[in-house]
């Protein structure tokens, strides 16, 4: 791809302290000369109160257009039948991989030099569930019922996705991550699958397996054993917060969701409204984003530049917004993050 070619983006400012890490996150990409081109687009209660629906068919069309979005946190509202915007937005687009690197960034934490990638199945399992309630008695919801789904296809979609990352990025090991011990058909099939596309690989990437409690355990104990984990929809939501929780929780936590047609590139944490509008939010996780949109693209060398610099600024610890222990402001942030780019 030339590095003078500009491509269209989508980027949806979001809710709370969305639309000021955006513009942290826009000035540092211009900084460095990213070739984004943005669509501005609304989403989360921000659209509701501009349009009356939390994801306008504009939005979406838009997402359509370029194929590429980097969005802010947004805010599903509450009440009024409203679907999760981010569910909505995977099935929508197809984005049946969800990526979540975590890397050690701040030093001197309980565990250093943690580098690990999880791959979660976004689009069944029980985030797709038909839910039900089964009257008894006098109690119409006395009983829950919710029946997920998985499929040979997706499983083999998001396993495969796994491995030709590991490939492409030189990682050793891919860890299928399953309950197949009790969920025999549901996460049986996925871990059928997943060692059938391990077969395929063999030689170039070593394979292990874990049952997902195991997992869990050995994520806190030694998670050094751990390179890419890939796995169904809900053990990867939980595992992703918890491999967060090791190296500084969700202001470093960045996100993507991959599809055929389209990618969404986000931060992963909330609006946090309690400190909207106060220059008090730490933009690392959308930052982070946006290096694996400019990966995605082809613009690892601008990439590389955004990683060193926010090494240099957190490593350093003279700069660091309150979540990662100082009192910088996000305007402060976005300054040494620009001054520290080579």
């Amino acid at each position: 791809m030339s590095k003078e070619k500009t491509i269209p983006a989508t980027l949806i400012p979001g809710d709370g302290i969305g639309p000021e890490i955006v513009q942290s996150v826009t000035e540092i990409l211009d900084a460095v000369g990213a070739p984004f081109k943005w669509e501005k687009a609304l989403g989360g209660v921000a659209a509701l109160d501009a349009t009356g629906s939390p994801l306008p068919k504009e939005t979406i069309e838009s997402i359509r257009r370029t194929g590429l979005a980097l969005k802010g946190p947004l805010t599903t509202p509450v009440g009024g039948g409203f679907k999760s915007i981010n569910v909505t937005l995977r099935q929508e687009f197809g984005l049946f991989a969800n990526v979540r690197p975590t890397k050690t960034i701040v030093p001197g934490g309980r565990f250093e030099n943690i580098n690990l990638v999880i791959f979660r199945e976004n689009l069944e399992g029980y985030y797709a569930a038909m839910e039900n309630y089964i009257p008894y008695g006098d109690d119409p919801h006395a009983i829950a019922t919710s029946a997920g789904y998985t499929t040979r296809k997706e499983c083999n979609r998001i396993v495969r996705y796994a491995f030709e990352y590991a490939v492409k990025n030189n990682r050793k090991r891919v860890t299928l991550v399953h309950k197949a011990n009790i969920l025999k058909l549901l996460t049986g099939l996925f871990l059928e699958e997943g060692r059938k596309v391990a077969k395929e690989y063999e030689g170039r990437v070593e394979v292990n397996e874990r049952i997902v409690d195991a997992c869990a355990m050995q994520l806190v104990t030694d998670p050094w054993q751990y390179d890419c984990i890939v796995t169904t929809n809900l053990f990867g939501d939980i595992l992703s917060d918890l491999t967060a929780g090791l190296v500084g929780g969700l202001g470093l936590a960045p996100g993507a969701n991959i599809g055929e047609k389209a990618a969404v590139f986000e931060a992963v944490h909330g609006s946090a409204p309690d400190i909207a509008g106060q220059n008090k939010a730490n933009p690392t996780s959308l930052l982070l984003a946006a290096n694996m949109m400019l990966a995605h693209v082809g613009r690892q060398d601008l990439a590389t530049r955004i990683d060193k610099a926010i090494e240099k600024v957190i490593t350093s610890g003279a700069v660091r917004t309150g979540d990662l222990g100082g009192k910088a402001t996000t305007t402060e942030l976005t300054a040494a993050l620009k001054q520290a780019l080579v």
